[in-house]
């Protein structure tokens, strides 16, 4: 091993096993990042400073919706990979569609199974849209990064090749070529999770939750951002590879994000807030 380069941390991808149960780390990261996302979404809506009075959406509303917007992300994460990433083998292999233990799933196309949960819920509760999305985005950072944590535990969805002047570079097992590769994993888990998550903190602290439809559209926007940049470190899925100019389908996938985001950010700071929420915003 160089001098400049780390081993990779040979962590079992199985967290728990008793018996013929084993419970792996990926299924851990879902499960966490709803619970904890619950969690943090539940004292979001009961602290009334944030929204200047009672929240939009009542908890027992944010308990019921933690169904929908589960199923939201694993139907639509799923349909996105397949869709995505690998049409031509699901074709073939319709049956392999359903086994979600063996991985596969699309940020992209879950965010889009989000989308059309926050949509239903809300339209079926009668509540505001924009506010369920505020919700919904200011925790989903938490499972973004308990997700890339897990892909790096599993040894997946690995990194460029990286010289020597990266010394935290490393060999991932499963790489049939055995290069020294960026931890692109723990890379995304810094920009989508760990950054994302503090810039809407602090904006939602500064009011933005006043503003149905900020905390949305930035989400969107710096997500897409942070993923783009991700890229650039992170080796495309082999049965893609490089796109056009050197694009990856994460890259294009991530644009219309940005430019739908920059649009949420511009109508919600342009909606008129009423006057006691506009001074202390």
């Amino acid at each position: 091993m160089p001098f400049l380069a780390i081993t990779f941390p040979a962590i079992d991808p199985v967290a728990i096993s008793i018996g013929p149960l084993a419970i792996r780390w990926y299924a851990l990261a879902y499960i966490s990042g709803i619970v904890f996302g619950w969690i943090y979404a539940r004292a979001l809506i009961r602290n009334e400073k944030l929204w200047d009075g009672p929240a939009p959406i009542a908890p027992v509303q944010l308990d019921d919706f933690i169904l929908w917007v589960t199923i939201g992300i694993i139907l639509g994460g799923r349909t996105g990979y397949v869709l995505f990433y690998n049409p031509a083998f699901f074709i073939q292999h319709p049956a392999a569609i359903l086994k979600l233990w063996e991985g596969g799933m699309s940020f992209h196309g879950g965010f889009l199974g989000c989308v059309a949960a926050v949509m239903l819920f809300a339209l079926k509760n009668k509540i505001s849209i924009l506010s369920l999305g505020d919700i919904t985005t200011a925790v989903a950072p938490i499972g973004i990064l308990l997700g890339r944590l897990a892909n790096f535990i599993k040894g997946e969805l690995w990194g460029r090749e990286a010289d020597a002047s990266v010394p935290w570079r490393m060999v991932f097992p499963d790489d049939p070529l055995h290069l020294f590769r960026h931890p692109s994993q723990l890379y995304e888990a810094a920009l989508e999770g760990i950054l994302l998550f503090t810039i809407l903190a602090v904006m939602i602290r500064m009011g933005a939750l006043k503003r149905p439809g900020l905390i949305l559209g930035s989400f969107i926007a710096i997500y897409g951002l942070a993923r783009i940049t991700g890229e650039f470190f992170r080796e495309p899925d082999p049965q893609l590879g490089f796109l056009w100019g050197g694009l990856t389908m994460g890259m294009l996938l991530s644009v219309p994000m940005i430019i739908a985001g920059a649009i949420l950010i511009m109508m919600a700071w342009r909606r008129k807030a009423p006057e006691h929420i506009q001074k202390s915003i």
